[in-house]
């Protein structure tokens, strides 16, 4: 099993700014995701991506603010997160799958079988 390493992250204040980035070692995925925990509350979808063609996926509550994009080639994807609010808090993880999923199980966790460490992003007031 692999696992992804993440980067990026941190402490900003409302209406600010962060990225995230995610590599995955050794070959390329089919997709990849992110991912989110808030303290207490259940892992919940933030976003996704097939590296081939492209295809992306968005969460309603992030739809607009964040963008997900990926590098096939270097196995990388990244999470760039605009308008941030106090309820983005979370531990983010990144997420990837090497086989076929198809697009109505891209947000499901079920789906990806090797998970990053997880990175903290803290958003204040």
């Amino acid at each position: 099993q692999v696992q992804p390493r993440q980067s990026g992250g941190g402490l900003v204040q409302a209406g600010g700014s962060l990225g995230l980035a995610c590599v995955f070692p050794g070959r390329t995925p089919y997709a990849m995701a992110w991912f989110r925990r808030a303290p207490g509350q259940e892992r919940e979808f933030v976003a996704a991506i097939k590296l081939a063609g492209g295809d992306t996926y968005y969460s309603d509550s992030v739809k607009g603010r964040f963008t997900i994009s990926g590098d096939a080639h270097r196995q990388t994807i990244y999470l760039q997160m605009e308008n941030l609010k106090p309820e983005d808090t979370a531990e983010y993880d990144c997420a990837a799958t090497s086989y076929y999923t198809d697009s109505s199980y891209m947000t499901n966790r079920g789906a990806y079988a090797d998970w990053g460490q997880g990175t903290q992003v803290t958003v204040s007031p």
